[in-house]
């Protein structure tokens, strides 16, 4: 690795404490990076020799291409003398082997519902300090990290934090929680490292929410892969992090959160338990969009019980909370639940009731989704899989087999550039409906694909 500043390079140690330089470097844009390093004089061909990319590469890069694989990333950092941890790359071999290997198999041996109780009693006693179902945070929360920090910190760290986390959750919600896992694991690596610096009132809670937020984005991918007891670790930790620092809203985040885990794993009454604490946070913060999250995700799971009459009432409460919330003034991390999200959850839960209870709630649902559809772009490329999934049960429940089957197929050709398990889990309801139409060749050619992305996933 080169070391910043050695002699012969042409990179000086102080471009990278440039305010401009750190914010591109956390953000990982390094179309941004190359341009800076341009600007002090460092060539297109003096930037090829240090990474190790041809001059062409480093040209489309300048030229606004995005590099995103890990890998890549660490050879740019190494080549350039980067601070690793500047890019959230705090990745020695002792972090990568911690990253790749899961906590899963050792944490098999204690059932999934002693865990849930354990969770629960956690999160009970973080959000409103009762001792509910004992107190022991159980196997889900893993040893914590011994690691020299700096010794004091500035806000200038802080953001780079909350920049790195920006950026992820980004490549999250574009291409799966499984393309980026690994770096937000790396970067709260790096990130821990600050809680035992110094520095003033206000940057220590800003670090503790900044830090409960990338435990909350890791929670969310390991969640989106698979792993459970990794997500349900990260959240844990999350919690604790985000009432230290003062943010409520961030604590209902990360309760909803934890929620859809229980929906996904088709345990409504144990989402509804981390649901009805994240209202209490929800409603602390005295932010209508959080509680229209929360109502929303609680619907799902009264939806899910079959209990029509209690979703129905919180339908509607979503619709009004969301009517009365300041959009413009409300804190990024329920910033996401805008108009598109609010078609997205309706027409879900209506998914939901059409699938169980009355098939004509196809009829609340099918321009529900589809307004969804219309409003995520590429970015939203998980989200719009998702949609595309229920939109197609929904033309199945209503006989339109042809209709629906081409657009299951356009689910599962999103479906397979996602590193997301759960958005193949997501079209397990859609393959349950085409099969029972395999007379229809579209519809028995749709559930084949579906069933061929599970053997591979």
């Amino acid at each position: 690795m080169n070391s910043i500043g050695a002699q012969g390079s042409p990179i000086s140690s102080d471009t990278w404490e440039d305010p401009e330089m750190r914010a591109a470097l956390a953000a990982r844009e390094i179309s941004s990076v190359y341009r800076l390093l341009r600007r002090t004089g460092v060539s297109q061909r003096q930037i090829a020799a240090m990474t190790g990319q041809s001059q062409s590469e480093v040209s489309e890069i300048l030229k606004g291409r995005q590099v995103m694989a890990y890998d890549v990333l660490a050879r740019i950092a190494d080549g350039l003398g980067v601070p690793r941890g500047y890019m959230g790359l705090a990745y020695d071999e002792v972090t990568a082997v911690r990253v790749a290997v899961s906590r899963e198999a050792a944490d098999s041996e204690e059932s999934e519902e002693v865990k849930r109780r354990e969770f629960l009693a956690h999160a009970a006693a973080v959000t409103v300090g009762a001792n509910v179902l004992g107190t022991n945070s159980g196997s889900w929360v893993a040893s914590p990290e011994h690691t020299p920090g700096p010794g004091r910190i500035g806000i200038t760290d802080v953001r780079q934090v909350e920049a790195a986390t920006r950026a992820l959750r980004s490549l999250d919600y574009q291409y799966g929680g499984g393309f980026c896992r690994d770096a937000v694991v790396a970067q709260l690596s790096w990130g821990q490292q600050m809680l035992t610096a110094s520095g003033t009132e206000h940057v220590k809670r800003r670090l503790h929410v900044a830090l409960a937020d990338l435990h909350n984005l890791a929670g969310w991918t390991s969640f989106d892969i698979g792993l459970t007891d990794s997500a349900r670790s990260h959240f844990g930790k999350a919690l604790v992090l985000a009432k230290e620092g003062g943010s409520e809203p961030l604590v209902a985040n990360i309760l909803y959160r934890m929620g859809r885990v229980y929906l996904h794993k088709k345990a409504p009454d144990d989402a509804l338990k981390m649901f009805q604490l994240g209202q209490i946070a929800a409603q602390e913060s005295g932010s209508e969009l959080a509680v229209a999250v929360i109502c929303a995700n609680q619907a799902w799971a009264y939806a899910m019980l079959g209990r029509k009459d209690q979703t129905m009432k919180l339908i509607n409460r979503t619709r009004d909370e969301f009517s009365r919330a300041n959009l413009a003034e409300a804190d990024d991390w329920v910033k996401f639940f805008n108009e598109t999200d609010v078609h997205a959850m309706i027409g879900t839960v209506h998914t939901v009731l059409a699938s169980t209870v009355d098939p004509s709630h196809t009829k609340f649902a099918i321009p529900a989704l589809s307004r969804a559809i219309e409003g995520y772009g590429d970015e939203m490329t998980r989200s719009k899989a998702f949609n595309l999934s229920a939109l197609a049960v929904n033309h199945l429940l209503e006989g339109d087999v042809d209709h629906g089957a081409r657009i299951g197929r356009q689910a599962v050709e999103l479906a397979e550039n996602l590193k997301s398990s759960r958005v193949i889990d997501r079209l397990e309801p859609l393959r349950d409906e085409a099969l029972k139409r395999v007379n229809n060749s579209d519809a028995r050619d749709l559930a084949e694909q579906i069933s061929k992305l599970h053997s591979v996933a």
